[in-house]
């Protein structure tokens, strides 16, 4: 990663202030919580997730995905994993003095279980305060990676929680308090001189909700500090800025429907499962015929790196999922299988030709660009993907059966089970036709596991055992292609602390530790 470090004082006010302690941030329009600074309805633990800042958790992860702590002291889970235990601090008070104790913690989990609208919370059966400062979660069934779940829940205010107002006047006890909301262009965030951590060093932060080309202009008049950018813009220069990447797990991909028409029952009258890529020699050709480096030089502008899972770099990746870029493999492949050019080039089998749909989001010109990029390297297999944008209302149901341009990546290993794990009776996963029932088992065994290091061991199982999995040797029911880095224009002067990995969503993460930011 690249920060910007030349001496230069924040200019953060539209007078021209030297500001040492402020920051003003672009960030896209999409990041504006629409419900508002409350975890009930999604801040800080929706599908972007980040640390919510205005609030306290419980843990926090670092660098590595590491567990650390927060609110708590001690964290102990029962042999059986039915029953967590956290101590917590006894120092620390609300925004509006009160005090912050274990009623606090098992309201919020038990508020989110009941309310919440992004999150599944069904592994928690209820938490329960046992005096000041212990926690108990009960839950429903084992849950061993709880701590991360704990990582990104922000602790509301028992005694000042409504949920019609809460949102837009938060109490908390993080390291920020919100000061000013307007709706549709900022939010400005002031350090809470009550913190009981270390003091931020940015006592301001103020975030702006651009479109993208706004926030380039914001950093080329020089009117921001640091602005959310895209690779499109990559090439450009701004004076008194420096272009900073920073490394993601945000990856793009495709799910290969892996089971031929009629394994699983359509839907609702929606078909499932596809005649070509139903076929594992087709789906492993995919895998090893795209070169994902061309992909990121010609779509990203080089800023990105090659994905070959939804969880490169994290602690639970297994790198048996990285496969070399090999066309002429990828070639026998299909020729062994019996798919042979037809008088077009593309290749037929059994009166099946190698053509379907390749659907991407309408609106989202990076998946566009990925997807013609890709269908032109499938073409050269022999492969006829014809593109189509879609809308979500209709992406979802055309995703069981043709491939879709989907993006990932979490800090849990949770979104391994969403993906490949089979639904609760027994049929295939929710997004694309595919059940192996031993990754199932894998999956289920690590949320049982007695420790977070026995659970990676096990997550890693399930993507590849030796003998079946979901990578190049196994199954590969998805093809993962490019992580895409996350871009910034930074002003020169302004240090920005080290990032851990972001996850999907180019948004609140750069602010994770906007509090240890500081100026030359």
């Amino acid at each position: 990663m690249v920060s910007g470090c030349a001496a230069q004082n924040s200019v953060s006010s539209v007078l021209g202030t030297v500001e040492k302690d402020t920051v003003v941030v672009a960030m896209g329009p999409n990041s504006e919580p629409e419900a508002g600074f409350d975890p009930v309805y999604g801040w800080g633990a929706g599908e972007h997730v980040h640390e919510p800042l205005i609030q306290s958790t419980l843990t926090v992860t670092g660098k590595d995905l590491e567990i650390g702590y927060d609110l708590a002291v001690a964290v102990d889970a029962s042999a059986d994993g039915m029953l967590w235990t956290v101590e917590i601090r006894d120092d620390v008070r609300f925004s509006d003095g009160e005090k912050l104790t274990a009623s606090d913690v098992a309201f919020t989990y038990n508020t989110v279980k009941a309310g919440s609208s992004v999150n599944d919370f069904t592994m928690l059966d209820h938490a329960e305060a046992v005096g000041d400062t212990t926690v108990l979660f009960h839950m429903s069934e084992p849950f061993s990676i709880w701590p991360y779940t704990m990582a990104v829940v922000g602790i509301l205010p028992e005694h000042a929680y409504e949920p019609s107002t809460y949102g837009q006047q938060p109490i908390g006890s993080g390291r920020y308090l919100l000061r000013q909301w307007d709706r549709g262009q900022q939010v400005v965030l002031e350090a809470n001189p009550d913190y009981y951590g270390e003091q931020p060093r940015m006592k301001r932060v103020t975030i702006l909700f651009m479109e993208e080309d706004a926030a380039f202009l914001a950093a080329k008049a020089g009117q921001v500090d640091l602005a959310y950018t895209a690779a499109s813009y990559a090439d450009q220069k701004v004076s008194g800025y420096q272009l900073m990447a920073v490394e993601t797990v945000d990856n793009r991909g495709f799910n290969l429907p892996a089971e031929y028409p009629g394994v699983f029952p359509e839907e609702d009258g929606v078909p499932v499962g596809s005649a070509v890529t139903g076929d594992l020699a087709v789906r492993r050709a995919i895998n090893i015929g795209v070169d994902r480096q061309e992909m990121i030089e010609n779509v990203l502008n080089g800023y990105g790196t090659p994905a070959y899972s939804v969880c490169d770099r994290m602690p639970w990746y297994n790198p048996a999922s990285e496969v070399p870029y090999d066309p002429d493999a990828a070639a026998r492949l299909l020729d062994d299988a019996g798919w042979t050019a037809g008088a077009d080039g593309i290749r037929e089998k059994d009166g099946v030709r190698a053509s379907f749909h390749l659907l991407y989001p309408a609106g989202d010109s990076v998946r566009q660009a990925l997807s013609a990029d890709f269908s032109n390297q499938l073409a050269k297999l022999g492969i006829e993907a014809v593109l189509e944008g879609v809308g979500w209302d209709t992406a979802y149901d055309r995703a069981l059966s043709e491939p879709l341009a989907w993006g990932w990546g979490a800090h849990t290993p949770m979104e391994l089970y969403n993906i490949y794990h089979s639904r609760p009776e027994g049929e295939s996963a929710v997004y694309s036709p595919y059940f192996n029932s031993r990754v199932d088992r894998y999956m289920d065994a690590a949320l049982a596991a007695d420790s977070l290091e026995e659970a990676y061991s096990l997550w890693k199982a399930a993507q590849w055992d030796g003998e079946t999995g979901v990578t190049q040797q196994g199954d590969i029911p998805w093809v993962w292609l490019v992580n895409i880095d996350h871009l910034y224009w930074v002003r020169d002067g302004l240090r920005v602390a080290e990032q851990k990995v972001h996850p999907h969503g180019h948004g609140w993460s750069i602010v994770n530790n906007v509090d240890r930011w500081n100026w030359d």
